[in-house]
């Protein structure tokens, strides 16, 4: 046939070889397509894995932070001591009765978390209401992120964990941990392979063992003999699974959850750890409880003498020299008029004045019968005779981390700031006669004499002050509220304060002090927040700045001071959460402190308060 094409059976040759031709390219193209789309899945899985915020600088995602929970991030740092007997950690999260302030660089702050200004990928904490916080989240040091983020959610927890951090113990238990880890991980993908069925039955006896020591056992000398025969044969089986190739996403997976299984039990140790942290800073110690409680029924068993009338008239003479303590801690109270007493020259002078709660007052007063201060005189008043508001309250303390304009970047500072509460303002109207007085907290003990501070000419000013500039008024608009102020104000701290009552009168301050609180509180919040933003707004442009030879604060929060470089300095203020009585005070400062302990006194032996 001159056309070419031969026949066979009615078909044609080329037609079938063209049908043949397009069954081979389709079965080609089948055969690419499944090659190209698992490796588009593993290249885009490993870009993913590589580039994701969260993973970790070991190559796995960390697993999403679990918020804080509130009973261990609770905002108030106020040392209100005797109210914390029958705390309970619904009540350490959801006190609403503090501030933690936060301020950036430029100053900027807004309400919100703690953790906004850190990082927008790190998930958020339990709310701390009256929060301030920055606008501008800054970028960390890879390196400093745990630190920076440890201190801003727990506070001074952090400091004392690293203060008191200890060298690893029981080794052998945590190594037993870790290959417990790596063959758990791998035993999965072993096991689906049939021609290694020995490998997992001795992998999985090895397992077991393990499993059965830790759960007898959780230090190393509560291990079996020949542990490390069992240590050896684990490490031998693992390295028989390593050498066998597997499915790398299987062993991935796994390794994955084992991961998200420790961080979740470490991050409630932390969490548990910072709770049980402020518990003990937030409580009053059972032998300070016992001291108190002692002292009470004593009084009631022998009821103490009355005063003489010329005591008595030393409480309203002008000529004196008058300190004021608010305090319900017949300790701190004591040591504080102590170390006051021993190093005045003329101890005759000085009259103290010290309020206290109905608990506590009928305690205070025996103890200051007991006791002799030298020639000076000493008042226990009941605060609630002289207010309508129950209880007292304390000097407010409140954390502020900022960061030091002076140092790089990331090098945050921590310190506390503390005010005058809602009971002073009390102090016209319950010392009418007086026309100065000098305010000692309770936390503070004396190294010089202090009758210089009667004869400051402070002008027009009310409040002789020490005056933390680190942190201005400007910088806590946002969280004062819509008030005007100056802005370039520095914040004051209580601890010593010189008060002078006639121009406190005479400007009507306690007045103004309860026009804002009222302000405050109708935007919903609580007596003592709203007495900690009056407090900083009542006393604008009336602070008489002392000098820093006065007083040195942060001795119940920095670790890093030096005890040389105070020792010049008239007053010692154990402001921050560690205070002197506690057992979580920093022990090179408490030595200061206890130093003006009165040993001798049979209720303190009684009740174990001496260390």
């Amino acid at each position: 046939m001159k056309s070419g094409v031969v026949s066979v059976n009615g078909v044609g040759i080329s037609t079938t070889k063209r049908r043949w031709r397009g069954f081979v390219i389709a079965v080609l193209g089948l055969v690419f397509l499944s090659m190209l789309v698992p490796l588009v899945f593993l290249i885009g899985f490993h870009h993913a894995f590589h580039s994701s915020p969260s993973s970790s600088g070991s190559g796995f995602p960390s697993q999403q932070q679990t918020s804080l929970d509130d009973r261990a991030v609770g905002a108030y740092e106020s040392h209100h001591y005797s109210n914390y007997n029958t705390m309970d950690p619904e009540r350490v999260g959801k006190q609403d009765l503090g501030t933690s302030f936060h301020i950036g660089i430029n100053g900027s702050i807004t309400k919100g978390h703690p953790e906004n200004h850190v990082d927008k990928n790190v998930q958020k904490a339990s709310p701390e209401r009256y929060n301030v916080n920055i606008n501008s989240p800054m970028a960390l040091n890879q390196g400093d992120e745990s630190e920076v983020l440890c201190e801003l959610r727990f506070g001074s927890y952090c400091l004392w964990r690293r203060e008191y951090k200890v060298a690893i113990i029981d080794s052998m238990v945590k190594k037993l941990k870790d290959r417990l880890f790596v063959a758990r991980a791998y035993f999965p993908s072993i096991a689906k392979l049939p021609a290694h069925e020995k490998l997992s039955k001795e992998l999985k006896q090895n397992i077991q063992d393990f499993e059965r020591m830790l759960t007898e056992a959780t230090t190393d000398a509560e291990l079996p003999p020949h542990v490390e025969n069992k240590l050896l044969k684990m490490e031998a089986a693992i390295a028989k699974a390593k050498s066998i190739p597997v499915n790398c996403n299987n062993v991935d997976k796994k390794f994955r959850q084992l991961v998200d299984l420790t961080e979740d039990e470490a991050n409630f140790h932390t969490k548990q750890s910072a709770f049980l942290y402020k518990l003990a800073v937030h409580t009053m110690p059972k032998s300070l409880h016992c001291l108190s409680m002692r002292l009470t029924v004593a009084h009631f068993q022998n009821p103490s003498v009355g005063l003489d009338d010329s005591v008595t008239e030393k409480f309203v003479d002008p000529d004196m020299y008058h300190y004021v303590m608010f305090s319900n801690n017949v300790l701190a109270s004591s040591v504080a008029i102590n170390s006051t007493v021993l190093h005045a020259k003329e101890s005759k002078k000085l009259v103290f004045h010290v309020l206290t709660d109905r608990q506590n007052f009928f305690a205070m007063k025996l103890w200051f019968i007991r006791n002799t201060f030298k020639k000076a005189s000493i008042q226990v008043l009941n605060f609630e005779d002289y207010n309508t508001i129950p209880g007292l309250s304390l000097s407010e303390e409140f954390r502020v981390t900022y960061q030091v304009a002076k140092l790089p970047k990331m090098h945050y500072k921590t310190n506390y700031i503390s005010l005058f509460s809602h009971s002073h303002y009390f102090l016209p109207e319950i010392f009418k006669t007086l026309d100065k007085i000098v305010v000692l907290d309770d936390d503070v003990i004396v190294q010089q004499d202090l009758s210089a501070l009667w004869r400051l000419n402070m002008g027009k000013m009310v409040n002789g002050a020490a005056e933390f500039c680190a942190v201005r008024l400007g910088q806590l608009d946002n969280y004062l509220g819509n008030i005007n102020f100056n802005r370039t104000s520095c914040a004051w701290m209580s601890g010593l304060n010189v008060i002078n009552l006639t121009s406190w009168r005479k400007l009507n301050l306690s007045e103004k002090f309860q026009t804002m609180v009222q302000e405050f509180r109708r935007e919903g919040r609580l007596l003592e927040a709203a007495a900690s933003r009056a407090s900083l707004l009542t006393f604008q442009d009336l602070v008489y700045a002392l000098d820093e030879t006065w007083v040195r604060s942060g001795l119940g929060h920095e670790y890093g001071l030096d005890v040389q470089s105070f020792k010049n300095s008239a007053v010692l203020h154990y402001s921050g959460n560690m205070k002197p009585w506690l057992e979580l005070g920093i022990p090179k400062y408490k030595s200061l402190w206890l130093k003006f302990i009165n040993r001798e006194d049979q209720f303190l032996s009684d009740c174990n308060v001496i260390p």
